[in-house]
């Protein structure tokens, strides 16, 4: 690989790096660890490594040292395994002290953990993204050893979107009627926008998740994994999109996609296509607790990881956007430790349920008379036939009460306040 063109991009991104509008998250780095960021396309990991860079010049390291790669850079096309050599060598032209190596969008070179693992061998300082969980593949994992420390980057959480806003948050401003009037106004901004960083800098938010959408399409699913039916795939997502709060076969999607395009589609087609989603960051699973095994895996409930790009699909759905907003802030933080639990049995049916915090939860957009039974009438029958269930609680999109019935006591939390509090807040690494 050209030396220059190399020296060219590491300048052009130190440049980049120096001017970068950084906001506080909640991520933390050990300085003497190597990391691989994962994550959803623009969910900031690249902005973490230059919060990294910025920090590490700050102690005293010099900008030469600073050897900062972005693979998406169209003068890095036909980049192979054999090139990264080239990359060190750069690195030993710009300075002779120790190099600080920064691999961003590394996902597409074939073997690129061959030459991360050699790197930090050679204990080099090694930090890389990609945008793809095929990164994570155990045969990967596996040559990476035990090197590198494995962050998964999430769009903005509610604490992390207020304070890029500038919105005051403190358990002070909650009680002060203007300052909770902010806040809430930034729940509902973020409800139908998500969370993703750069949404906060653009007047039309729908265009820019539109371009980040076709791009996560296009890019990181279609031609990545070389789909040809990509009609057929554009329609599942719109499918998905439509049975959010819904429990789904991979059956039942397959007949949903091939009524309308009028053509056979098989379970095994759309198996792969939701795994290239996942893969891909754009949506994730949550699984039934009291299912048998296989119920479990072929009959998950499906979300988006980012409320802008779901709100793409729905037309003044704001239910569904909470109820998708709940489950983002509950697996950012647990992860495969949140269930829906939905038993013909005891004709329970629970949106989200935590083990280990013995919680149950319930989403609706308002509590009225018809909306009664099914949340209240669900966690009343539960509470009844499951003793280990200490907390109920039902995520509204502004109510707030305390609800005491058969001996049962359920909190009903407005969106904000559930947003910030103990039991999503993401705890560190």
């Amino acid at each position: 690989m050209n030396h220059q063109v190399i020296r060219h991009i590491i300048a052009e991104q130190h440049r980049v790096i120096k001017n970068a509008v950084i906001f506080p998250r909640d991520y933390e780095f050990d300085t003497n660890a190597n990391y691989v960021l994962v994550g959803l396309r623009r969910a900031g990991k690249s902005t973490l490594l230059y919060k990294v860079a910025r920090d590490l010049v700050k102690k005293g390291v010099d900008w030469s040292q600073i050897i900062y790669i972005n693979f998406e850079d169209e003068r890095l096309n036909g980049f192979k395994l054999t090139d990264f050599d080239d990359i060190l060598a750069v690195a030993g032209e710009m300075t002779d002290k120790e190099p600080f190596i920064f691999l961003d969008e590394v996902q597409n070179i074939e073997g690129w953990e061959k030459f991360a693992r050699r790197l930090a061998d050679q204990k080099y300082r090694v930090y890389i993204t990609g945008s793809n969980a095929k990164m994570l593949e155990w045969k990967i994992v596996e040559r990476l050893g035990a090197r590198y420390f494995i962050k998964t980057i999430y769009p903005y959480d509610f604490n992390e979107f207020l304070t890029a806003k500038g919105i005051d948050h403190t358990s002070d401003e909650m009680f002060d009627t203007f300052l909770s009037g902010k806040i809430r106004r930034g729940a509902a901004d973020y409800l139908s926008h998500g969370g993703l960083p750069e949404t906060l800098i653009y007047s039309d938010q729908r265009d820019y998740l539109e371009s980040i959408y076709q791009k996560i399409l296009f890019g990181d699913i279609i031609a990545r994994n070389d789909v040809r039916n990509s009609t057929a795939f554009k329609l599942l997502i719109n499918k998905i999109a439509e049975t959010i709060m819904h429990d789904v076969s991979y059956r039942n999607l397959a007949k949903s996609v091939a009524s309308v395009l009028n053509t056979k589609i098989s379970t095994e087609t759309v198996i792969n296509y939701i795994s290239y989603a996942n893969s891909a960051f754009l949506l994730f699973e949550i699984k039934n607790y009291v299912s048998k095994f296989t119920d479990k895996n072929t009959t998950p409930k499906y979300y988006f990881i980012d409320n802008g790009i779901l709100n793409l699909f729905l037309l003044n759905k704001p239910s569904i956007l909470l109820e998708n907003m709940v489950a983002i802030a509950l697996y950012e933080k647990y992860h495969d430790q949140v269930f829906y639990l939905k038993s013909s049995r005891t004709k329970v049916d629970i949106d989200f349920y935590l083990p280990s915090q013995k919680t149950a939860i319930q989403v609706a957009f308002s509590i009225n008379e018809s909306s009664y039974e099914r949340e209240i009438g669900n966690l009343l029958r539960l509470a009844k036939v499951d003793n280990s269930v200490e907390h109920f609680i039902i995520v509204t999109g502004e109510e707030e009460k305390h609800i005491e019935e058969d001996g049962v006591s359920i909190e009903t939390i407005p969106l904000y306040k559930f947003l910030l509090g103990d039991l999503v807040r993401p705890s560190e690494d």
